[in-house]
This record gives C-alpha cells, sequence and structure tokens, in this order.
C-alpha cells in the first residue's frame, strides 16, 4: 500500500531532497564554507531572503533548514494569502514560542505582498517570533522594503546548470527503475527546455516515462485499435530531436518584459555591444525576442546606444539604428526583426566613443553651476537702435570672410573660462575630428 502511494505522487514532490546534502546546484551556499553551512554550524539561523529563479530549491531549502534547526515549519504564499492570515500565523508562532519550539516561515513570492502587508513582519521578525525566510525570483534591493531587506540576511540561489539538471535525470531514472527514451543529445535538448528549472524538468520526465509506458502497453497488444493513431512506437525511441520537440512543448524562456530579467537582458545587449561583441550581442537580442520583448523597445536603446557609445566615432550609427525602426514599423513581424539585427551588427562593429556623451553631460553640469551668464556682445544680434548703443554686435568676426574660414573669437561668457568638454579619441571618424580641433587650436594661439 505505501510504495503504490508513492507511485501516485508527483515526481517533483517524490524526489524532494530529504536532506541539505542532496540539494543539487547550489554548492555555493550549501558547501563546506557556503553561508548556509556556516549560519547551521552557528546555531542561529537569522531571517533570510531566498532570491533565484523558479525551480532551484527555494522551497526545499527552507524546509530542510527549519527541519535541521528544530523548528516549525509553516509557509504561506503572498499571490493567495492576506494580513489575516499572517496575523493567525502570528498568534500561532507566540504560543510554540511560549512552549519553546520556534517557527520557521517560509513566505513564497514574497514580493507579491505590498509595503503594508510586508511591514507587518516587522516586529515579529524583531522579537523572533518568526525566522522569516521569503522566497522571491525578483531583486530583493527593489521589491523587498529596506526596514524588512534590513533585517534579513539575502542568499542568492544560483539557475541550475546542465550538469545539476542531468544529475536530477539520473535521479529520476534510478527512483523509477527506467531510463528515459532519450539519447545523450535528447537529454541535453531535455535540459534546454527545462531552461534551469528543476521542477519543471522532472515534469517534462514524467511526461515521457509515461509516454514509454503507453508504448510498451500497446506493443504488447493493449489498445491496438488505436495504434495507428500515434507517430510513435516502441521502435523509434530513443527519440530524436524532432520527435521530442513534437511530444513536448518547449516553454518560453524565464523572462518578465517589466521585471528583473527585463532589465538584465538589456544591459546585457547594451554592454555586449559597447564591447565590440557581435555574436554575444546577436544572442541577447535573440534572447529578448523569443522572450516576448517588443522589437521597438530595443530599437529605441539601440538609437540610444548609437549616440551614446558610438558618437562621432561614426555617425553613421545614428542614422543605421534608425532606419532599423522603420524598416521595422514598415515590415512588421517577423521580416523586420532582421533589420534590427542588422542594426545590432552594425553597432558592435562600429568604432566606439563616448567623447559626444561626457562633452553633453559636462556642459550641462556647467551650465547649471553658472546660472545666467549672458553671451559676449559681440555674438548678439543688434536689430535695434538701443542695442547698438550698447555695443551688441561690435567686432563680431565673419568666420566666411577670412581666408581660414576661422576667426577664433571667443563665444563663451565673459566672466567664465574657456573650456573643453569634447576629446574625441583616436577612433573612426573622430581621428579626422581631432585633426580639425588641433587646427583651430594653433589659429586660436591656445
Amino acid at each position: 500500500m505505501p510504495q503504490k502511494k508513492q507511485q501516485t505522487r508527483p515526481l517533483a514532490d517524490a524526489l524532494r531532497p530529504q536532506s541539505l546534502d542532496e540539494v543539487i546546484g547550489q554548492g555555493h551556499v550549501l558547501g563546506e564554507s557556503g553561508s548556509l553551512t556556516r549560519i547551521i554550524k552557528a546555531g542561529h539561523v537569522p531571517s533570510l531572503i531566498f532570491w533565484g529563479p523558479p525551480g532551484c530549491g527555494k522551497t526545499t531549502i527552507a524546509r530542510l533548514l527549519a527541519s535541521q534547526t528544530n523548528c516549525y515549519f509553516d509557509t504561506v504564499s503572498a499571490v493567495t494569502s492576506g494580513a489575516a492570515d499572517l496575523r493567525k500565523i502570528f498568534t500561532e508562532a507566540k504560543e510554540r514560542l511560549i512552549l519553546g519550539q520556534r517557527t520557521l516561515l517560509m513566505v513564497d513570492e514574497i514580493h507579491r505582498f505590498n509595503r503594508a502587508q510586508q511591514d507587518l513582519f516587522l516586529p515579529y521578525v524583531e522579537d523572533g517570533t518568526v525566522i522569516l525566510v521569503g522566497a522571491t525570483t525578483e531583486n530583493p534591493s527593489f521589491e523587498v522594503n529596506s526596514a524588512l531587506l534590513s533585517r534579513c540576511k539575502v542568499i542568492v540561489l544560483k539557475r541550475l546548470d546542465d550538469a545539476a539538471l542531468l544529475q536530477i535525470m539520473e535521479r529520476a531514472e534510478i527512483f523509477k527503475q527506467k531510463t528515459l527514451p532519450l539519447d545523450e543529445e535528447g537529454r541535453l535538448a531535455l535540459c534546454y527546455m527545462a531552461d534551469g528549472d528543476g521542477r519543471y524538468l522532472l515534469n517534462l520526465c514524467e511526461e515521457l516515462f509515461a509516454l514509454a509506458k503507453g508504448e510498451v502497453l500497446r506493443e504488447k497488444g493493449k489498445g491496438k485499435e488505436n495504434a495507428n493513431s500515434s507517430p510513435f512506437s516502441l521502435s523509434s525511441f530513443p527519440l530524436s530531436l524532432s520527435e521530442l520537440s513534437e511530444l513536448l512543448q518547449k516553454r518560453m524562456p524565464v523572462y518578465d518584459k517589466h521585471q528583473d530579467s527585463h532589465y538584465n537582458l538589456i544591459s546585457a545587449l547594451h554592454k555586449s555591444l559597447r564591447g565590440s561583441d557581435v555574436d554575444a550581442a546577436l544572442y541577447w537580442f535573440a534572447r529578448m525576442l523569443a522572450g516576448g520583448e517588443d522589437p521597438l523597445y530595443i530599437s529605441r536603446r539601440l538609437v540610444r546606444f548609437a549616440v551614446e557609445d558610438i558618437g562621432m566615432a561614426d555617425p553613421n550609427a545614428l542614422i543605421q539604428a534608425n532606419a532599423a525602426k522603420e524598416a521595422y514599423d514598415f515590415l512588421g513581424s517577423p521580416e523586420g526583426e532582421l533589420a534590427i539585427a542588422q542594426s545590432v551588427i552594425y553597432l558592435a562593429t562600429a568604432p566606439k566613443s563616448n567623447a559626444a556623451y561626457k562633452a553633453y553631460n559636462e556642459s550641462v553640469r556647467d551650465a547649471k553651476i553658472n546660472g545666467s551668464l549672458m553671451p559676449p556682445k559681440h555674438i548678439l544680434n543688434a536689430p535695434t537702435k538701443l542695442m547698438k548703443q550698447e555695443g551688441y554686435g561690435d567686432g563680431y568676426m565673419y568666420d566666411h570672410n577670412l581666408e581660414s574660414g576661422f576667426s577664433g573669437q571667443n563665444y563663451f561668457p565673459d566672466d567664465m573660462p574657456r573650456k573643453q568638454y569634447y576629446n574625441p579619441v583616436e577612433r573612426g571618424f573622430e581621428r579626422d575630428i581631432i585633426k580639425r580641433l588641433k587646427y583651430w587650436e594653433k589659429l586660436r594661439g591656445l
């Protein structure tokens, strides 16, 4: 009977680690010198925030941490619970504390609680009524209020890599006493589909085990009347990549257009472009598209990049970025994405300079500091008699009348020393600009 009950449990639940030693993929916090290991050895568990992607083991580790420290384990989800639920939990935790048992409260999706709800935890965390373990997939710096965050230690959990996922797959096969109907290429493809999520991987494995079992029954003659309705048979195992893709719907990569991953990926794209790594830039561009990002948002960021990180080193970069945006507007998806990809390639391979960006920022700073200084009178127009009497326009030299086409007059306010904001670099078109600036400096006699 117990064996039958165990077999009906979801595979992800049946394979949940029973000790911290069994947790896979989080050695940086659970290894010999890991932060959680040190906390357990010290015998004092503070309130914690577990920050990590879905399926990396946040809930499992919290449950085992409670068991390891002889705490009562309670759990609540910020998605389905409110203030009344929390107050009831705190009351029960106080009663346990009087009897000598502490409560470890696991709050799933803690970032979903608003500021007022998060504030409810403060006195109970402060006086030790509960040891809070908040789990979040979002950056706690932005999603957990500062008062609560200051009372917790943040533990960063990592996305499970392929080695960890393959290890989980092997555990599933040992537990089921069966081999998944996959070759090595198929196993790696299944890891890719799981996208770092151990729980999702086990759900995929469960589907494949069920499929293999169904095919064996058909081969034994059960359900022969429906055998022709399936494109797969026992002889087709191990499954090819195309068959695996047909059987298992690959979910979208973990990406939220309005949350942390949105900013992480656009930052990765921007910095890859700045580092002139065209292949990495194309990868992050493709990742954002695969996650459902608006191509026009990416286009706007590329236009910004063209003026901020390329500037006058290649003035055509801005034209190319704008042209890609116009092409996408005209063509739409999916053809328009190719125009944006071409822009990504152009920007990544263009010479880089932030001289214009820095010059602009420095000039804005001085404009704010120096207030309302008047331009020198010789560069002011004098449309009225009074203005002429005041000296407006006196001594102005019309540059085109000079043989060099350059007068070298002062155009800064009289009470402000001359500044040099723009310092071009020896790259791209700015090489030519440097020559001009040096020539004009010579004519000024600087």
